[in-house]
């Protein structure tokens, strides 16, 4: 296991996996920064009830370019010129569309740029303080110690293992596209930060019982979500740019 980063951002933090992400997290000593988001601070009840003073609660609405940049600007001031070693997109949403669905633009719009082109505009706003922190380190190793962006996608956005169509349990032709538009970006990260070291991996938690999950479900998060946080520290250069499972079994893209 490679050591700990020493700041860590994970986005959509109020509840379900990004919630338990976090507080499996916090249970190791060595980070020293652990930023965290939710759309509303206010109401994050169980993240405030999380009480680590590492932790720092900031206002993110990924859909707006000032709340990036505002948050972005936050994050500058808390990590200083030690940069930030791991960013976990995690913040996304999950809407009912099929192939015979009623059309909407719209619909599909907002599912691209909540789960799509917010993750590639915060991840581009985050790079000179990720490669900061890579450029500490020498050697070309790649390690979330080091520098990392990490995923979070989705089992449906598999195109190769794609056999249910646009119906499974739930309606997700939207969501599954734009996760599997996710798995590009970074693949795409993998090849043009490698010069930087950085890491890009994605993964597949598990179908997972929380709202976007919903009850009929395979796993509780408190099943999965340890699994995935222990595999975050077994990455290293020959992961990068990989889609994989949270037991780090690879999926074909």
């Amino acid at each position: 296991m490679v050591s700990s980063p020493k700041s860590v951002i994970v986005t959509g933090a109020n509840r379900g996996i990004g919630l338990t992400i976090v507080k499996e997290l916090v249970k190791d000593s060595g980070i020293k920064t652990l930023i965290v988001t939710a759309r509303d601070p206010k109401t994050a009840t169980d993240l405030h009830s999380i009480k680590d003073p590492r932790i720092h609660i900031l206002p993110l609405e990924v859909t707006s370019d000032e709340s990036i940049d505002r948050f972005v600007d936050q994050v500058k001031k808390i990590v200083g010129d030690d940069g930030l070693n791991c960013l976990i997109n995690n913040a996304g949403a999950a809407f009912h569309y099929t192939t015979n669905s009623t059309p909407s633009r719209s619909l599909l719009t907002e599912q691209f740029d909540v789960n799509t082109v917010s993750v590639v505009i915060l991840t581009q706003k985050l790079l000179p303080l990720l490669r900061k922190s890579a450029s500490r380190s020498t050697g070309d190793h790649l390690s979330i110690s080091r520098s990392a962006i990490l995923n979070i996608s989705s089992g449906l956005a598999s195109i190769a293992d794609n056999t249910f169509g646009s119906t499974t349990a739930v309606p997700m032709l939207a969501y599954a596209m734009s996760k599997t538009a996710i798995n590009q970006f970074t693949k795409m990260l993998s090849i043009d930060l490698k010069k930087d070291h950085i890491l890009a991996v994605c993964f597949e938690p598990g179908w997972i019982k929380t709202n976007l999950g919903g009850p009929m479900a395979q796993f509780t998060l408190e099943e999965a979500i340890p699994t995935l946080v222990e595999t975050f520290y077994k990455l290293n250069e020959s992961h990068n740019g990989g889609y994989f499972y949270r037991d780090l079994k690879p999926l074909p893209y």
